[in-house]
């Protein structure tokens, strides 16, 4: 089975995340974590409005990754994101019980599991927006472009460059 996993082309999320999820890591949408505030997301500032905005959750750290990779999963792994989950909700969120989590984690599992229908190895990335129907997503591959070649060097999507 393909599913998501935290990717990283810099270390761009460790500055722009409160809480940086770890390259490898199983990941989901997360959109529950807005789902389940209180708070309006319109009204989200600074790093928590880019992980509304930008962010995929990371299973095992809770933490958020800008994009993701598909990648083959494991049977055995893909019960421990589900459990991991549930363990989330009941923690983080009330669920009164693992028992009522459990089939709530298996949806998220499931719906991410669901945008990995591209080959192993494509990058996905989300755009997230608020408004009066509730919370909206739009998921992008990332594709190289073909004149991204590196001839033996490491292909390099931006450069840096002094102000003058």
């Amino acid at each position: 089975m393909k599913f998501m996993r935290v990717a990283r082309l810099d270390d761009t999320d460790e500055h722009v995340y409160e809480n940086a999820a770890r390259v490898g890591e199983p990941a989901v949408p997360g959109s529950f974590v807005f789902t389940f505030s209180d708070r309006d997301p319109t009204l989200f500032e600074g790093k928590e409005k880019q992980a509304f905005r930008h962010g995929f959750l990371g299973t095992r750290s809770f933490g958020w990754a800008t994009v993701v990779v598909v990648d083959d999963i494991e049977e055995g792994e893909y019960k421990s994101v589900i459990e991991s989950l549930a363990h989330h909700f009941v923690s983080e969120y009330g669920a009164p019980s693992m028992e009522a989590a459990l089939p709530v984690a298996r949806q998220e599992a499931e719906y991410a599991a669901g945008l990995c229908e591209h080959e192993v190895n494509t990058l996905l990335a989300v755009e997230r927006a608020a408004d009066e129907d509730g919370i909206h997503e739009a998921f992008k591959t990332v594709q190289p472009r073909a004149d991204w070649e590196g001839e033996g060097q490491p292909v390099r999507v931006w450069d840096f460059f002094r102000d003058e």
